[in-house]
């Protein structure tokens, strides 16, 4: 008993340290240079469990996503100021809308290795601050290569993205078969994190939960608030 004991103590206190060494080590490791000139933004909206990137809705991101608007995903709403992209397990993503559906199936394909999906949706103004989203100043060339990193996150065939249809949270959203295997290592606050590298930002080495990838953020990036807007969430026609 005492060597099981040990052993799991063990485990506890290796995966403390890695996931403390994952979030206090940057990455990259010696940083960028600040970009003066950063004429975009992003937000970064956060829940218990998962993280997704805004982009503002201009003509050149919709142009850029036009396989979304022609995948039925309504982009060029009156009433849409964001593209909202997430990055996860599929059998969890699709099969738990809302916790109360929590299905002990869709936990353990997410624990173990799962095939993934992107979700796309749409958000309105947002209003800042608030606890759950970031807002960061991008120069163009982090954000159009952010953008590049989401695009080749879509699986293709013969061009086109690969949309799951009958499957959605509401009126505005939808899910897209996607390039990747999820797993508890690797899961979607890692495709964040690496999403947002390529955007020009430092995160910690390793940041599998949203509270240690928020905590890296803020400790290696200048985040900014903007005074306008509604709450992140659906469109309202």
């Amino acid at each position: 008993m005492k060597r099981i004991l040990r052993l799991l103590g063990a485990v506890v206190f290796v995966a403390v340290a890695a996931v403390a060494l994952g979030t206090l080590v940057p990455r990259p490791l010696f940083g960028r240079a600040d970009d003066q000139a950063a004429p975009r933004h992003i937000l970064v909206f956060t829940n218990p469990i998962h993280t997704d990137i805004a982009v503002p809705i201009d003509d050149a991101v919709l142009q850029k996503f036009g396989f979304l608007l022609d995948a039925g995903i309504q982009a060029d709403l009156p009433a849409a100021r964001y593209l909202v992209f997430g990055w996860g397990s599929k059998a969890f993503y699709i099969g738990t809308p809302t916790w109360s559906e929590l299905k002990p199936g869709p936990v353990f394909a997410a624990l173990t290795l799962d095939n993934s999906v992107m979700h796309v949706d749409l958000a309105g103004d947002v209003d800042l601050p608030q606890p759950a989203v970031q807002r960061f100043e991008l120069g163009e060339a982090g954000f159009a290569a952010m953008l590049d990193f989401i695009e080749r996150s879509f699986v293709r065939d013969e061009g086109a993205v690969q949309r799951i249809f009958g499957v959605a949270y509401g009126e505005y959203d939808g899910f897209f078969d996607a390039h990747g295997k999820f797993n508890a290592l690797a899961g979607c606050n890692t495709w964040t994190a690496a999403a947002l590298r390529e955007a020009g930002l430092t995160t910690g080495w390793w940041n599998p939960l949203p509270a240690t990838l928020n905590f890296s953020l803020g400790l290696y990036n200048r985040s900014s608030d903007d005074p306008g807007g509604d709450q992140p969430g659906g469109v309202q026609p």
